[in-house]
C-alpha cells in the first residue's frame, strides 16, 4: 500500500494540518485576502487613483508597480516588487498609527522598503512625489538575511 505524499500535498501532517484545520485555514485566508484586494482595486480614494496613473504602465522607468498587493498578512497600496518598494497613499487616520507601524516593521524585516505620501500631497504635488519614488527605485535596498531562503527540496532546489 502506497502512503500519501505530503510534499505532493496528498495526505500526512500537512493536509491535517497540525492543530487540525490550519492548512486549509491558512488557504482559505489567502484566498479572501485576495479577494478584499480586488474589492479594494476596484474602490481606489482619488489619491490613489493619482498615485496610480504615476506609477501604472512602466511610467516609472522599466519598473513595474502592482496595486493592492497582498504581501504576507498585509495588503500594501502599491508595490515594485523587483526593487522590493512599496508605496502608500495615507489620509488622516494614519497619524501615528501603530498598526502602520507595526506593519512597516514587518515589511522591513522581509527586506521591503516602504514610502508613504499623505492624499493631499499626492494630490497637490504629483512632480515632488514622482521624484522620491524614482529616487528610491534609483537606490534599492541591498540584500538583506531577511530576503534569502533556503533551498526548497519540494522545488527541487536542493
Amino acid at each position: 500500500m502506497n502512503s500519501p505524499s505530503p510534499l505532493a500535498g496528498e495526505g500526512g501532517a500537512r493536509a491535517e494540518g497540525v492543530g487540525g484545520r490550519g492548512a486549509v485555514d491558512a488557504a482559505e485566508r489567502r484566498r479572501q485576502q485576495r479577494e478584499h484586494a480586488k474589492d479594494m482595486r476596484s474602490g481606489m480614494t482619488e489619491a490613489e487613483k493619482t498615485l496610480w496613473r504615476i506609477l501604472r504602465a512602466k511610467r516609472m522607468e522599466t519598473f513595474k508597480f502592482r496595486r493592492q498587493l497582498p504581501i504576507g498578512p498585509y495588503i500594501v497600496d502599491f508595490a515594485c516588487p523587483s526593487r522590493r518598494l512599496v508605496v502608500e497613499a495615507d489620509g488622516g487616520q494614519h497619524a501615528e498609527n501603530t498598526y502602520d507601524a507595526r506593519r512597516d516593521a514587518w515589511l522591513a524585516s522581509q527586506g521591503w522598503h516602504v514610502l508613504r505620501f499623505w492624499n493631499q500631497e499626492i494630490l497637490t504635488n504629483h512632480e515632488g512625489v514622482w521624484r522620491s519614488i524614482a529616487a528610491a527605485l534609483a537606490n534599492p535596498l541591498p540584500p538583506t538575511a531577511a530576503r534569502w531562503a533556503p533551498p526548497s527540496p519540494a522545488r527541487g532546489e536542493g
